[in-house]
């Protein structure tokens, strides 16, 4: 038995707060966690809809059934299975998902990034990989991928303000791995760093939201 890497074209598709102008300020790539959906993600982000401001919600390139065979549909962004391949096709997404809509603009409107739960190591990934300047990132419910080439990440990480987002009761970000992921930023030479934290558990908060993203 011989095994084959094959590459072909795919179509996949993002939701936008708006119809690009061309005349936003800022636009923000926003990447859901584990068994969302870019559709139902994007409407967190409602609070912070402006003409101004382009929301751009990408999604998982993995779709399944949440539970069993039928019903309600998820997706992700990588698995342990052939972890490498789908990172790799991950990035080329979310390059082609950007890409496709700065082609709306004269002059490159300020890029920032926000990640949640699994998302957030996927779009750290893609801080470390792209050629754009991003200005914010926010890992909410998450945190930077584990495996990010380290002297690629301190570079890119000179211009970028970073904010670290819990909920003070997430089951799945207790308080340890909150301090060891802030240790671990640390490590890099981030334009600034931020903490912050609210009263809910593994969800996004619409005050939080407000104050970071406006």
């Amino acid at each position: 038995m011989h095994e084959h890497p094959v590459a072909y074209t795919q179509q996949s598709h993002f939701v936008t707060s708006h119809a690009p102008t061309g005349l936003e300020t800022e636009i923000w790539l926003v990447l859901h966690g584990y068994g969302q959906l870019s559709e139902f993600f994007i409407r967190k982000f409602r609070p912070v809809f402006d003409a101004s401001r382009l929301i751009i919600a990408a999604e998982g390139i993995h779709r399944s059934y949440r539970e069993g065979f039928s019903g309600r549909v998820g997706a992700n962004w990588m698995t342990k299975y052939r972890r490498e391949t789908d990172i790799g096709n991950g990035m080329r997404y979310l390059d082609a998902v950007v890409d496709s809509v700065l082609k709306y603009y004269n002059a490159l409107p300020v890029v920032n990034v926000f990640g949640f739960s699994q998302g957030a190591a996927t779009v750290s990934r893609w801080v470390a990989h792209t050629h754009l300047p991003v200005a914010k990132m926010v890992l909410w419910g998450g945190g930077l991928a584990h495996d990010l080439d380290g002297h690629v990440m301190r570079e890119v990480a000179k211009g970028i303000d970073i904010t670290l987002v819990a909920g003070d009761n997430d089951p799945f970000i207790p308080k340890e791995l909150i301090e060891e992921q802030l240790q671990r930023l640390k490590n890099f030479p981030f334009k600034s760093l931020h903490e912050r934290t609210f009263n809910g558990a593994h969800d996004l908060n619409e005050q939080l939201l407000l104050e970071i993203i406006c």
